[in-house]
């Protein structure tokens, strides 16, 4: 089963510069886009001819912010949209797939840079998803969480760690988030497989950052510890452009 995660910052861009060719022409399994700030019914006619599988969309309220895009090859057995909570699903930040026993989480985490409200709106996302999510374990599903989490969570996973202590997507309190997720069952897929791989999925536009080698990680597959041993393979395709981001594949096997 190969899912790719992107976080696209804007699907209608995005298609205008046929960067999600590239995405299709891999066949995923799953297809999750983050930040694709539009609604379905707001692409042209030619635009959508050019989304290759079916799909499910949770825009947030406010038009053009945030949004999820997942397509699947499969039809899931469930869908659902959100975590339950108003306070987080206006803004269209998740989306559940579900086959059999493995649910699918496709996350626009919130990003702290805002100010300090917007941190503790963050860590608060990351408490009631790990809430849900202790829930499903509970039940015997087995997970995957990817998308932008908006995180870096380990001084490897960023180029300048030190100047960035103070930054959000690289505070403590931040960084703890993703650790409980580790504590609790979950496994990063990637680190785990690639303990000492040096490799970034975003890159800021400025300064020319990206072919500078000034980025951070911050795409992950948290995968359930049940799960882990089927995964074969987390593939940062960090020469895929088209975004801010790149995308990132995670093969397991079915």
């Amino acid at each position: 089963m190969k899912i790719i995660t992107w976080n696209v910052n804007g699907i209608r861009a995005a298609l205008g510069k046929q960067a999600l060719e590239w995405a299709f022409e891999q066949s995923p399994d799953a297809l999750c886009l983050q930040e694709v700030k539009a609604r379905p019914e707001q692409l042209t006619p030619e635009q959508s001819a050019l989304l290759k599988l079916p799909f499910v969309w949770n825009a947030a309220e406010r038009a053009g912010y945030s949004g999820v895009t997942t397509f699947y090859g499969n039809p899931p057995d469930e869908i659902v949209t959100g975590i339950g909570d108003p306070e987080f699903d206006v803004e269209g930040r998740v989306l559940q797939t579900r086959w059999g026993n493995l649910r699918l989480f496709n996350i626009y985490f919130p990003n702290g840079q805002r100010g300090h409200e917007r941190v503790d709106y963050k860590l608060r996302f990351y408490a009631r998803l790990l809430e849900l999510c202790n829930s499903l374990h509970s039940k015997g599903e087995m997970i995957v969480i990817t998308g932008d989490f908006n995180t870096a969570h380990m001084p490897i996973d960023l180029k300048n760690p030190k100047a960035n202590e103070k930054t959000s997507g690289f505070m403590p309190e931040e960084r703890e988030w993703v650790q409980n997720f580790l504590e609790a069952g979950f496994a990063d897929a990637y680190r785990r497989l690639h303990p000492d791989r040096v490799q970034y999925t975003w890159w800021t536009y400025r300064l020319n950052a990206r072919a500078r080698g000034i980025g951070w990680r911050l795409d992950y597959f948290l995968v359930s510890e049940s799960l882990m041993p089927k995964v074969r393979d987390v593939i940062v395709h960090e020469g895929v452009t088209g975004s801010d981001h790149c995308p990132v594949e995670l093969d397991f096997a079915e």
